[in-house]
């Protein structure tokens, strides 16, 4: 599994597999939020309290991610985080998908746009969330999720 850890509460990276549930067990993840369109998770069979919110969505300029699904994933993790609990964030390769929900995950914890942003790009090299598919959907969620 690839992952990088974007703050203490929330990390961003590719699918995990089953190997890779007790590791983030260990490091607090409670909540994974899968953005892959093709691949749900992988059944659970550990007796670890993880979490999984499965956001069927394509990464495509075609069909952009809906704001219902980033702010779907946004309170399910403000929830896990306000418990105690950190949240992964995933797509297949953690370039887009991923990053965009992590994005909106930090947005709803008060992060300014630009500042989460950088900051998906700064703690994941391979993070491309200036993508403009990507970043139009990041800045609108981010101006519905104020107006709630």
């Amino acid at each position: 599994m690839n992952f990088s850890k974007i703050t203490e509460d929330l990390f961003v990276g590719t699918t995990p597999g089953v190997e890779d549930y007790r590791l983030l067990f260990d490091l607090g993840v409670r909540l994974i939020i899968n953005m892959r369109f093709d691949k749900g998770p992988a059944p659970n069979p550990f007796d670890l309290p993880l979490e999984f919110l499965w956001l069927r969505t394509i990464d495509s300029p075609f069909f952009p991610i809906p704001i219902r699904k980033l702010t779907e994933g946004a309170q399910a993790a403000l929830e896990t985080i306000r418990s105690g609990g950190k949240v992964l964030a995933h797509c297949a390769y953690g370039r887009h998908r991923g990053p965009a929900m992590g994005a909106a995950v930090l947005i709803a914890q008060g992060y300014a746009p630009e500042a989460a942003l950088d900051l998906i790009k700064q703690r994941r090299k391979v993070a491309n969330p200036e993508a403009f598919y990507i970043r139009g959907r990041i800045l609108r969620f981010a101006k519905q999720w104020r107006g709630m």
